[in-house]
């Protein structure tokens, strides 16, 4: 269900959540806004949002007045619609790589980077899915738009369409936090984004990468990019490529120059599921019929944040320089393709950096930052008692479990006990006569008690509802063979019982990874036996990054179907 919130009185600031009984557990976060943020608060006499105010209300998870909200977006929208597909900027400038609903790292960029009204930003795409926190960072992005049109510019990822915000969580979040008209407002405005920019005339920004079909920049000005990315095609490949790596274990060739000339400029990308791969010599042909000297872009999780590719001498193929700490990097021709990646720790279990780039006077500086702490929200926007059921469930499978169980007493004599048990009960007319030749009158009497109270409990076990259990005539008729079927029955509902109690440990212990794995599984997809249970014994912090891509590589695969 949508947050419903108070609203202020006109004109008047949203107030803390009251603590009128001064119990919260950690006093030192402070609490939420009661209210909702309205218009009067937010926008000034023009219209124009006041960002500070906008800051702080989110820092501390307040909410918009859905009204509000859908006039950030009309307003980003519209400015977004009047720009072109190629964007043509100079430095000095921030380019931003990945977000992906991390707005508590995204305010930390902001303040590495510099305050958004002096300095100029370019971002790359991927506001949305993964994080919880994508509505955040879209409000804070569109009222910066608004207020700093020129200063800030934002380009179109492969996760600002319907279909992947409909089988990641952006939808589930819009409809959590609001209703399905914001959800359809938002992806009205991802129409609106360029698609590309150029910085300095020399350098190709973009989300993605490069396509068989782009041959000039102009063939980027001709796509129509109002409309759902298709599977295929130029508007597809240019949010959806990626460069070709070379593998690890690939030997050095022992003639380069006929292996680089075996090289294809495009291969099938197996990886996402649609467009390209394109190698170093495709991005070379590129960039010198076009007087470019590299291509910048985003789309794929870096350790440190950025990748700086360059010519394998060996091999021919685009390799990768280390990474390097925060300097002055001017760019060569050998270094046609930079990534950037500016969510830190990615899906809360990647263990990476963030990393922003800064081009002034024709140099690069390279910006790394750690990830920050943010509130804690159950994966896919769960409610409690869905998320508790696995609990509930194994609870309740080992109650039945202990019921069905044989008592304590009978436990410590499993051997003779069960054996007893199974034994039959003696003929009512054998029983008597015995009992008469060898015992007293008041023995008699409680061995006759004693032997009508064992017949009907075990009639009872046998069957609860059959008549007349308990009576002499059905306890004659028990053979032994029944009663082992009776006592075998038993044993296999119990051994039912602790089988299931099992399986629901299984899956609560799988359930809680899940939930720690939080964003990494946003289509509630997890290949069986893929946890990360060993990955506090890994070595190394690449060791970590790599294992949580293998587990992750099915969500880089772009989903079957249209949009939901």
């Amino acid at each position: 269900m949508p947050v419903r919130r108070p609203r202020p009185g006109p004109g008047e600031k949203p107030s803390a959540l009251k603590d009128p009984c001064d119990d919260r557990p950690v006093k030192d976060v402070v609490p939420p806004p009661a209210h909702l943020l309205t218009a009067d608060v937010l926008m000034d006499a023009n219209g124009v949002p006041d960002v500070d105010v906008l800051r702080r209300h989110l820092d501390h998870e307040g909410v918009l007045a859905q009204e509000l909200l859908l006039d950030l977006i009309k307003k980003a929208s519209d400015l977004l619609e009047q720009e072109p597909n190629v964007l043509k900027l100079q430095d000095p400038i921030t380019v931003v790589g990945d977000i992906h609903g991390q707005y508590f790292d995204l305010v930390k960029l902001l303040e590495v980077g510099g305050d958004p009204g002096e300095v100029q930003y370019l971002f790359l795409g991927d506001y949305v899915d993964r994080g919880s926190f994508s509505v955040e960072v879209m409000a804070l992005l569109y009222a910066i738009k608004i207020k700093n049109p020129k200063r800030i510019r934002m380009l179109r990822g492969n996760h600002e369409c319907r279909q992947m915000t409909s089988f990641f969580n952006f939808r589930e979040e819009c409809e959590y936090k609001y209703d399905l008209t914001v959800y359809h407002a938002f992806m009205d405005s991802f129409d609106m984004l360029p698609l590309s920019a150029t910085i300095n005339g020399k350098f190709l920004a973009l989300h993605g990468g490069l396509s068989p079909e782009l041959t000039s920049l102009k063939a980027i000005n001709s796509v129509n990019r109002f409309c759902e990315p298709p599977r295929e095609g130029l508007l597809c490949d240019l949010l959806w490529s990626d460069p070709l790596e070379p593998k690890e274990d690939e030997a050095p060739a022992t003639k380069p120059a006929k292996k680089a000339a075996s090289v294809p400029s495009f291969i099938p990308n197996d990886v996402r599921g649609c467009s390209y791969f394109f190698s170093f010599e495709g991005a070379a042909k590129f960039l010198q019929k076009n007087s470019l000297l590299s291509v910048i872009r985003a789309h794929e999780a870096q350790l440190e944040g950025y990748k700086m590719h360059k010519t394998n001498p060996a091999t021919g193929n685009a390799g990768t320089v280390g990474p390097c700490s925060t300097r002055c990097y001017p760019p060569r021709s050998s270094d046609p393709i930079i990534t950037v990646f500016s969510a830190p720790n990615y899906c809360d279990v990647y263990n990476n950096k963030g990393a922003v780039l800064k081009f002034d006077n024709s140099s690069l500086n390279i910006l790394q930052f750690n990830c920050s702490p943010h509130p804690y929200h159950l994966p896919n926007f769960m409610d409690v008692f869905t998320w508790s059921m696995p609990f509930v469930i194994e609870k309740v499978t080992e109650m039945l479990y202990y019921v069905l169980q044989t008592p304590a007493g009978e436990e410590a004599r499993d051997q003779e006990g069960l054996e007893a048990m199974d034994l039959p009960p003696l003929p009512t007319k054998v029983r008597a006569q015995f009992s008469n030749a060898s015992l007293t009158a008041e023995e008699k009497s409680v061995v006759e008690f004693a032997s009508q109270l064992a017949g009907k409990t075990r009639s009872a076990a046998a069957s609860s509802g059959s008549r007349g259990a308990g009576s002499a005539e059905a306890e004659e008729a028990q053979t032994p063979e029944k009663q082992a079927e009776q006592a075998d029955r038993i044993r296999k509902k119990v051994r039912t019982i602790a089988r299931m109690a099992r399986m629901m440990k299984t899956l609560r212990q799988e359930n809680e990874t899940i939930v720690q794995l939080k964003g990494i599984c946003p289509g509630h997809k997890l290949k069986p036996g893929m946890i990360l249970a060993g990955k506090d014994h890994l070595a190394s912090e690449l060791q970590r990054f790599n294992h949580a891509m293998e587990i992750d590589a099915e969500n880089e695969l772009r989903p079957e179907g249209g949009p939901v």
